[in-house]
Parts: C-alpha cells; sequence; structure tokens
C-alpha cells in the first residue's frame, strides 16, 4: 500500500481543526494512526482490510468516490461476518479520516452494512456440556483455565494477559482485574471454589509472573488459549457443534447467569459490556417462553 501524500483539498477546514494532521500525512501514515493503540489481532485483520480496499479501488483515500466504496462492498466474498467485517473496517477509516482532518467527506457514511443472521444461539453451550468439557480436561493448569473462562467471562486476551499482581484475595473468595476491550479495565469477583483453583497454581511465582505460563515460562499465546478450548471440546464431543472459541465460554456464562436469576446490569458490568444491549442479545437467543407453546396441531 504505496500512495503519495497529498494536500489537503480546498474548502473550509473542519470543525476540529486543531486535530488536523500533518500535510504530508500518506494514506500509510494514517492507517497506522488509525490502528493505534487497538490491539495486536485487530490491528493485522484491519491492516489487511485496509490494504484490500486500497489495492482494489487504486486511488489515494481522499479521491475515494460513494461509487469506488459500493463497487467495493459488492466485490466482497465469503461468510456474511467476513463481509461486514470487511466493510465495517473501511468505514471505520473514513470516519477517522474525517474526524482528523484528513478526509472532507466521509463517503463510508451513507454506506449500510448488509444485514445477516444472528447465530449468537447457535454458539451457547448447555450447562451438561460446560461440565463435561471441565471434567475432561486431564491437565490442571488447562482446567483451571478453562473453569476461568467460564465462570468469570473472560475474554481470551484478558486471560492471557493476567498476571499475579492482577489477583487478590477476598473475603473466602478473590477477584481479578482484567485490561479488556476498549481498553478498560474492569474487576471480578470469583467465587471461593475459583479462586481456590486458580491459586494453586501460583507456588513461587512472583507478582509480575503471568497466571498462566507457557512451556518458556511467558504468558499463554491466544492462540495457545484457542488450541486449548478446542481439544477440550474434542475431549467432550461436541464438534458437531461447530468451532468451540473460548468466546463461547463467555457466551455460556452470560446465558446462564441471566437463565439463573442474575441481573442484567450485574451481567453487564461482569463481562464488561459498553451497552446493556449487547447483554440482552443472550435473552433473545434463549428465551424462556413462546406463544408456540399455546398452540397446537
Amino acid at each position: 500500500m504505496t500512495v503519495a501524500a497529498l494536500a489537503p483539498p480546498a474548502g473550509p477546514a473542519p470543525s476540529n481543526a486543531a486535530l488536523f494532521v500533518p500535510v504530508d500525512t500518506t494514506d500509510e501514515k494514517l492507517v497506522e494512526l488509525w490502528l493505534h493503540g487497538k490491539s495486536r489481532h485487530t490491528q493485522r485483520a484491519y491492516r489487511a482490510d485496509a490494504e484490500r480496499f486500497l489495492s482494489f479501488v487504486a486511488r489515494p483515500l481522499r479521491a475515494v468516490t460513494l461509487a469506488d466504496l459500493q463497487a467495493y462492498a459488492d466485490s466482497l466474498s465469503g461468510a456474511p461476518a467476513t463481509r461486514i467485517r470487511a466493510l465495517s473496517a473501511v468505514k471505520s477509516l473514513l470516519t477517522f479520516g474525517q474526524r482528523t482532518g484528513f478526509l472532507v467527506l466521509n463517503v463510508g457514511a451513507v454506506v449500510k452494512l448488509p444485514p445477516r443472521k444472528d447465530t449468537l444461539a447457535e454458539r451457547i453451550l448447555d450447562e451438561a456440556d460446560v461440565h463435561t468439557l471441565l471434567a475432561r480436561e486431564p491437565g490442571r493448569r488447562n482446567r483451571v483455565l478453562l473453569r476461568l473462562l467460564y465462570r468469570a467471562g473472560l475474554r481470551v486476551s484478558e486471560i492471557a494477559g493476567l498476571c499475579w499482581r492482577d489477583a487478590h484475595a477476598r473475603d473466602d473468595g478473590g477477584q481479578v482485574t482484567v485490561f479488556g476491550k476498549g481498553s478498560k479495565t474492569r474487576t471480578v469477583l470469583l467465587p471461593s471454589d475459583v479462586w481456590r483453583d486458580l491459586i494453586s497454581l501460583r507456588g513461587e511465582a512472583g507478582l509480575d509472573e503471568p497466571v498462566f505460563r507457557s512451556r518458556r515460562g511467558r504468558h499463554l499465546d491466544p492462540s495457545a488459549i484457542f488450541r486449548i478450548v478446542r481439544h477440550a471440546a474434542e475431549r467432550a464431543e461436541l464438534e458437531a457443534m461447530g468451532k468451540v472459541s473460548p468466546h463461547w465460554l463467555r457466551h455460556a456464562h452470560a446465558t446462564h447467569a441471566l437463565e439463573r436469576g442474575a441481573p442484567i446490569h450485574l451481567v453487564q458490568a461482569t463481562l464488561g459490556h459498553a451497552s446493556v444491549a449487547t447483554t440482552g442479545r443472550y435473552l433473545h437467543a434463549r428465551p424462556t417462553d413462546s406463544s408456540a407453546r399455546y398452540t397446537s396441531g
């Protein structure tokens, strides 16, 4: 993605002129500014999406038209979620470009994302399946990791980054403090049984050492955690449900907590959802009643 620098187009200065990027900023540099602070996984995916878009339109961002973006959207193939993510990334880049003053107009603002089926219900494990998955895990470290993913509803990046400094005893249980999505910090209380399992892994480890260590003594990589969950799902004979990932245990946490009567705002706070509407999706994915039960025939 090599694009020459262009001078800002003529016209009135944007209202946020204080954020105006330097005149010699290139599309390449804008992409790096846009990606700054995002997770390594997000950076990798979004950078690939931006490069694919710029290669398709074959012109600088300042020259991109609505027709270019529509043609790109029509060219996308693959699963609906993949197409939506690719288009969302480009729309985000264009919005960032306008907000920083790099672009006068954001042609992505009028392009709507295609609708997609909500498949959340397909990725929620029953309690019995979760218990089987945990019971058949032979390794102590991996069993504690799986249990913490489920009982605390942590994201894979959050559990991968845990140090012993983040874990503290509380009464007969404990708590972990995680740095999660959106660069937000939250603290999750752990029941006594989960806390005992977790602290049993520490041994003589120092405060800054990882809770879940690789063979080399480093933090487990998220890809390693994905493999641990995948192998556990195979042992529990859950392959028919699809590619079980760590996030499925987070889905299970939210669903099972709500079904057992946990207040929705408590589940929202525990999971770190920015909006209660996100947490509410779990209520729609597994309704407790339906008018279908009142029909016959």
